[in-house]
């Protein structure tokens, strides 16, 4: 007979459960305490319902309860995916392994042994880090180690109270459908804690357990100083530049500055902003340890660099996969780089040094063979084998600029856009990759970017990168800001503006996207923004797009896939058609649509675009708005003029903060 609690039967069946399985004394005491103190609607909101894998795996906030991350729900997760790799690879017969990796955040050493301890348990080789990693770094260790599955326990820049579970599939990239919804299916058949799996206190000694860090770390270093440009490879050792990292209280200190030096960055030339250089959970100087909110979080290292003489900044977010660029002007001011900005930069570059490479590179390295370990990128050097601008490909998001596309177009190589999030650019890329293609980068408008060895974002590498070009640069008299301006100049002004409003009431998310489809009441899509015609619309929740035949995009996976062709790209080879070259630049893409993708984007008549997405992460609404000119027509000015106008109209017009009691940023 059940034990009445609330007097809620689904909730008092919940505390049973809890009571029964959670053997961590302080998280049954709490829920004793919210018991006895008759909290039930606290009870409520953390015992019911659970965490889902999201745009980054299932992150969330620690505390008791089945909807918080916790020991008993870090243990049910493991079992999850323990058993859904067991069941696929039940007729294989082999020597199951995975990678285990963990930030420094409150718990994440203990929730990756309770995880290893899971794996060991049943018979699963498990590979783990005796200290703490960057996110890059499991996934990098899942292609080198072969293992079938990898876990990084973090919640990256969340708030100190988060945590998170990441994890990457037998291809090194983040699990996506169907994989991701058959491992939640396999957590709910594995709820009930298994023999044993709380016993996790000496897993790291046991036989099948093997601390992979310093071979897995060396041969990242490896595999890393590849990627040196060929064009500039002494560069930095006589380059008078000092880079100003901080590692935002994470695990980048440990890693970030090792790699610059062996890009050839004297040790003399790294300054560590020392307040920030050691781990440090609860993020004493930046609550929101995320480097993409600039100024606000990055005053610690400018006043760093401005003591040492620094004029470049480099920082990354506490698990170290994003990346945050600053750079002092002639004036003195700080320019502060948007996402969208550096991969601006990055695109060029790595396009720049490939195109570059055969003129540079002896013809004995045409032989070489030295492709990373993670079969995903071709190092420089192994490249030259590969070279055509048909084979070359730039991979970026859905609501990240389009530039990458410009310079895809105008050069001749590939471009495709995905979804949000590295789970489908790392996919994507591992697709092309075993159709012997060759993904020049990948990265997104929220400072991420995939240039080298991992199959995920790196702030590491990129860091590293990031110095090779400034050497470059600022040999020739010119640094980023200049460089960011010449680009505009070739390939044509693209003004990116990104920010959110935040939204307690998830409920009120599902409200706003609904209301949009409904804007006159007669179930359509708004036709203005402001003085604006809106051209078409596309809709990745319910499956519209007002540019496709039929008002219906197909799945990616539809063999009808071709019949579909958009308008839009249709419009595009037209335009394009004067060389056969440029014909072939952009890839068309069918994007996967569903329920869970709260994302419209607007397209305007006037060539500007702008997306409105719900946040797979945080309880923000977010919006991406993008102006672009050709390089005859480009005007700063009037785009400045423009950005503040469509600013004004989407959020008040299309959020409508009060109705939906949404708040601004602070």
């Amino acid at each position: 007979m059940s034990i009445v609690y609330s007097g809620d039967g689904m909730l008092d069946s919940l505390l049973e459960q809890w009571l029964k399985w959670d053997k961590n004394q302080e998280t049954r005491a709490e829920v004793l305490r919210m018991i006895q103190m008759k909290d039930f609607d606290k009870l409520r909101t953390c015992m019911q319902g659970r965490l889902g894998f999201g745009t980054a795996g299932i992150r969330g906030e620690m505390g008791v309860g089945f909807r918080r991350l916790n020991d008993l729900v870090i243990i049910q997760i493991a079992q999850g995916l323990c058993s859904y790799m067991l069941k696929v690879n039940n007729e294989a017969k082999k020597q199951l392994s995975v990678v285990i990796g963990c930030d420094a955040r409150h718990n994440s050493r203990r929730f990756a042994d309770l995880s290893a301890n899971v794996f060991n348990r049943k018979g699963i080789q498990v590979y783990y880090f005796s200290n703490i990693v960057p996110t890059p770094l499991v996934s990098y260790a899942v292609a080198k180690y072969n293992a079938d599955a990898g876990v990084m326990v973090t919640a990256s820049h969340n708030p100190k109270n988060d945590n998170g579970y990441k994890v990457y599939w037998n291809n090194a990239a983040q699990i996506i459908s169907p994989v991701d919804e058959n491992i939640l299916k396999c957590i709910d058949e594995n709820l009930e804690p298994w023999q044993g799996c709380w016993d996790a206190d000496d897993v790291r000694q046991r036989s099948n357990c093997t601390d992979i860090l310093q071979e897995c770390w060396s041969a990242y270093l490896q595999e890393a100083t590849r990627f040196r440009s060929p064009v500039h490879q002494d560069g930095n050792f006589n380059c008078s530049l000092k880079f100003t990292y901080s590692a935002f209280h994470g695990v980048g200190s440990y890693y970030c500055p090792y790699l610059l030096q062996k890009f050839g960055v004297p040790e003399q030339n790294i300054v560590m902003v020392e307040e920030q250089a050691q781990p440090d959970p609860d993020f004493p100087t930046v609550p929101f340890p995320n480097p993409e909110e600039g100024a606000s979080v990055l005053q610690l290292s400018i006043q760093t660099a401005e003591r040492n003489n620094s004029s470049l900044i480099f920082a990354t977010d506490p698990d170290a996969d994003r990346f945050q660029l600053a750079e002092q002007q002639a004036d003195k001011k700080w320019y502060i780089f948007t996402g969208n900005e550096m991969g601006a930069l990055l695109s060029w570059w790595m396009y720049y040094n490939c195109k570059n490479i055969h003129k540079s590179v002896s013809s004995e390295t045409e032989h070489c063979c030295c492709c990373c370990c993670c079969c995903l990128f071709i190092c420089y050097c192994s490249i030259v084998k590969y070279f055509s601008e048909e084979n070359m490909y730039i991979i970026n998001s859905v609501v990240s600029s389009k530039f990458a596309r410009t310079l895809a177009n105008k050069e001749g190589i590939k471009y495709e856009e995905t979804l949000t999030g590295f789970k489908w650019m790392a996919n994507r890329a591992s697709e092309l990759n075993q159709q012997g293609k060759v993904v020049l980068l990948a990265w997104e408008e929220s400072i991420g970017f995939m240039p080298g060895v991992a199959l995920d974002k790196d702030g590491v590498m990129t860091a590293a990168i990031f110095a090779d070009y400034a050497s470059h640069l600022y040999s020739k008299g010119m640094n980023f800001l200049d460089k960011l301006h010449q680009l505009y100049t070739s390939y044509g002004l693209h003004l990116n503006f990104n920010s959110y409003l935040i939204c307690p009431d998830p409920s009120q998310v599902k409200q706003l996207f609904d209301d949009l489809r409904n804007s006159t009441g007669n179930s359509d899509y708004p036709t203005h923004c402001g003085k604006y015609k809106i051209k078409h619309v596309r809709d990745l929740c319910i499956g519209y797009d007002s540019s496709m035949l039929g008002n219906k995009p197909v799945r990616a996976n539809s063999p009808m896939v071709f019949f579909f062709l958009s308008l839009s790209f249709i419009k595009i080879l037209l335009f394009n058609s004067s060389t056969n070259k440029n014909l072939c630049c952009i890839v068309f893409q069918i994007l996967p649509w569903g329920p869970s993708n709260f994302m419209i984007t607007f397209f305007l008549e006037n060539g500007c675009t702008f997306t409105i997405r719900g946040s797979g992460t945080e309880p923000k609404i977010k919006y991406y708005i993008e102006i672009v000119q050709k390089p005859t027509e480009s005007n700063m000015d009037d785009a400045k003029q423009l950005m503040e106008y469509l600013k004004s109209v989407i959020v008040s017009d299309f959020f409508r903060p009060q109705k939906y009691n949404l708040l601004f940023r602070k």
